[in-house]
């Protein structure tokens, strides 16, 4: 037992010994710090200066929606110059955005039109960070390194999650908003560094062949980077991004399960757990605050499970395993009647999700061509952008009459999503 302990403590660890691999840890975990520094600080310097919740709710909306409209533009010229370039470039306009939003809220003259317009440029430039840094570890470390990798990154994600708004409520509470504004972009200069730093390698091919091969011997769609590709005009490498994502069967259903995990998890997770934790429950702000602990305490365990594993799993399977999971966890949830029992089953949703979102994303960091990797991640978050409002104006309804019936529909939803998983023979056969 020592022994293999020690074993899955050296997988996790041995990513951490390449200098590289620290810098960019370092570099994205210190970029999604100031993403939660600068969620804080918008919200309340927009409420010190208007008052208004419109307003408050207007200048979050002029950064979300560049974002969702950019991201394919950000992975299309990720996959065109390179992710550490954009990462770089992304960090610092936002470490400029950030300053130039402080020193004009420290000096008097700073408006809602300005706030909007800040926050619509800092929208855009993170669409084209996002893409960036999910696509840059293939080049980083080694195919046999992806998933400890994968784990310490996403730990140091959920840790910049927690930190940031605390952090920031706590620089905002004692030195006020536009102060927190230039902490904020000390925190992107700094990513920006760390990132510069990074040395990569030229990107590997997939490991199913050059053109991403399914596992049945039927050739992939061909790499939108490779020779004979269609144009290189920004609109042709969109579209060529698109098309390659949704030719495979093995990437279509990602992204189908993706957007059925999205859409079980946006509204469930927010609308859902808010009104179990005040009606159903009949408790407070604290179970509410418990039952997201426990997601997030969840998430971070099977995360480090995940990456002290070795070997490579069925990928296919564990999706599957992962949807019918969390099918059981919502169930549970709708015919729980006690706090303890509830934060039980989020705990354990938590760790399934973290625990398989390790595999998942190293799969497609060794499998999918890396002309187009950016493109096809891109595309995966454009889905989620548009499925996660659609799963709270439903949970919203569906909550109105009690959070059964949302919680039981949810989990049907899942166990399709499992149904058609298992159906998919080249699916089944990913690792």
């Amino acid at each position: 037992m020592a022994s293999t302990l020690a074993d899955a403590g050296a997988r996790l660890r041995a990513p951490a010994r390449l200098p590289s691999f620290r810098l960019l840890w370092l570099g994205q975990s210190l970029s999604l710090l100031g993403d939660g520094f600068s969620y804080i600080a918008f919200s309340w310097i927009t409420l010190g200066l208007t008052g208004s919740t419109l307003a408050l709710g207007s200048v979050l909306a002029f950064q979300a929606v560049p974002r969702a409209l950019l991201t394919l533009v950000g992975g299309s010229l990720s996959d065109k110059w390179s992710p550490r370039t954009l990462m770089v470039l992304s960090g610092w306009a936002r470490a400029a955005l950030m300053a130039g939003v402080g020193l004009a809220g420290m000096t008097g003259t700073l408006t809602l039109w300005m706030l909007c317009c800040a926050a619509a440029a800092f929208g855009a430039v993170d669409a084209f960070f996002q893409p960036a840094r999910a696509s840059i570890l293939p080049s980083v470390v080694d195919a046999e390194l992806l998933a400890p990798a994968n784990a310490l990154l996403a730990v140091g994600t959920k840790v910049a999650a927690v930190l940031g708004p605390a952090v920031g409520g706590t620089v905002v509470a004692f030195g006020g908003a536009p102060v927190a504004f230039l902490v904020d972009g000390v925190c992107f200069a700094l990513c920006a560094l760390c990132v510069a730093g990074v040395r990569t390698r030229p990107r590997p091919e997939p490991e199913g062949g050059a053109e991403g091969a399914v596992e049945d011997g039927q050739d992939g769609p061909a790499a939108p980077g490779a020779p004979g590709a269609a144009g290189d005009t920004l609109g042709a490498r969109i579209r060529a991004g698109l098309r390659y994502a949704f030719a495979d069967p093995r990437i279509r259903t990602i992204l189908v399960v993706d957007a059925a995990v999205t859409f079980c998890q946006a509204g469930p997770f927010t609308v859902g757990f808010a009104t179990l934790a005040k009606v159903d429950l009949e408790g407070g702000s604290a179970t509410l605050g418990l039952l997201n602990a426990a997601l997030a305490g969840g998430a971070m365990l099977g995360t480090l499970a995940g990456g002290a594993v070795g070997g490579r799993p069925r990928v296919g399977l564990l999706i599957a395993a992962l949807a019918g999971w969390l099918a059981l966890g919502t169930g549970l949830l709708a015919v729980v009647d006690s706090a303890p029992g509830a934060v039980a089953a989020v705990l354990a949703m938590g760790f399934g999700m973290g625990f398989q979102g390790v595999f998942g994303m190293s799969w497609i960091q060794r499998n999918i061509h890396g002309s187009v990797l950016s493109r096809v991640i891109a595309v995966d978050m454009v889905i989620g952008y548009a499925v996660a409002p659609l799963s709270l104006v439903a949970c919203g309804a569906l909550a109105a009459s009690g959070t059964s019936p949302m919680f039981a529909l949810t989990a049907v939803v899942l166990v399709v999503t499992a149904a058609g998983i298992l159906a998919s023979k080249p699916v089944r056969a990913m690792r």
